[in-house]
């Protein structure tokens, strides 16, 4: 057989051989694909949560020292940060300090938990009765709004000086956030899903175990984070108002230096007041990002380019 002939009884190449080939080699050398998301570490992850927050209290701590420098005020009325760190160092040695932050956080759990189950239970409540929101719908955004400090004087006289004059105005700061914000994640489920859930047998509490309580759960973790927030605003405002006897607590021990003229001992105890929130927040806010990411809701950040 000739050569000719040889080459010409060859099989030629079909049409989609070669895009075939050339199609794997363009997706393999393409940037998107070698580059690619690159995760970041945990430290990386860390650090850019950490810095933001370290610069901004730099720049509040460089602006209180400006003030105290300015004269404004006499530094027994306002000490500077190096004298109320040296005060917070001080009672940080001491076994009162940490007392004093266990009163303050198992009233502030303890409060909280009993206001997440009121509010729960009644953002579910007037959910599901359409007359039981048109009775007390508004009624709960108004309570929201309410300052906390204003049940006081109720709670001191219906409970005296307690535990449970303190509890009282915590569960009622707390507990209209927490049903607003389930009843706005309850409404805001698709209803979509709450066919396809009905089809699928969800009926009856499965129907909110588990289709509309967790398409909720961002709005009801919203919700949660307000509402602690005004938890610990009522809490620090009954533990000032509401002493205790032989109990050491934030809020009492603020009063105390107050009354003392103790400026430095003062700020020490609200900049512990502070961290502790910051803490909380950061706590509920890590929570929210990553139930956020999983459902693929974090932002324009996950659009690709």
């Amino acid at each position: 057989m000739s050569p000719e002939t040889s080459t010409s009884t060859r099989p030629a190449p079909t049409a989609d051989a070669a895009p075939a080939t050339t199609q794997q080699e363009v997706v393999r050398s393409s940037p998107a694909v070698r580059s690619g998301p690159r995760p970041q570490s945990p430290g990386a992850r860390i650090w850019a949560t950490v810095w933001p927050k370290v610069l901004a209290v730099g720049i509040a701590v460089v602006f209180w020292q400006l003030v105290v420098l300015s004269g404004w005020k006499p530094e027994n009325l306002l000490p500077g940060p190096a004298a109320v760190f040296a005060s917070l160092w001080e009672s940080m040695q001491t076994a009162e300090f940490y007392e004093m932050i266990q009163t303050t956080m198992q009233r502030g759990v303890l409060g909280f938990l009993a206001a997440l189950v009121v509010g729960s239970a009644l953002g579910i409540a007037v959910s599901q009765w359409r007359v039981l929101r048109a009775a007390v719908g508004s009624l709960i955004t108004g309570l929201q709004t309410m300052p906390s400090i204003a049940w006081f004087p109720l709670a001191i006289l219906l409970f005296q000086l307690s535990e449970s004059a303190i509890f009282f105005v915590i569960i009622l700061g707390a507990a209209p956030s927490i049903a607003n914000g389930i009843i706005s994640g309850i409404d805001e489920t698709p209803p979509q899903l709450l066919r396809a859930g009905h089809m699928l047998g969800a009926r009856g509490w499965r129907r909110y175990r588990y289709v509309i309580l967790p398409a909720a759960l961002p709005s009801y973790l919203a919700g949660l984070k307000q509402g602690w927030a005004f938890a610990w605003r009522s809490l620090m405002a009954g533990e000032l108002l509401v002493p205790i006897s032989n109990k050491a607590s934030l809020g009492t021990e603020l009063e105390n230096a107050r009354q003392f003229l103790q400026a430095d001992r003062l700020l020490a105890v609200m900049i512990v007041i502070l961290v502790i929130g910051m803490v909380v927040d950061a706590l509920f806010s890590w929570i929210t990002n990553h139930v956020r990411r999983r459902r693929g809701l974090t932002g324009l950040h996950s659009v690709p380019n």
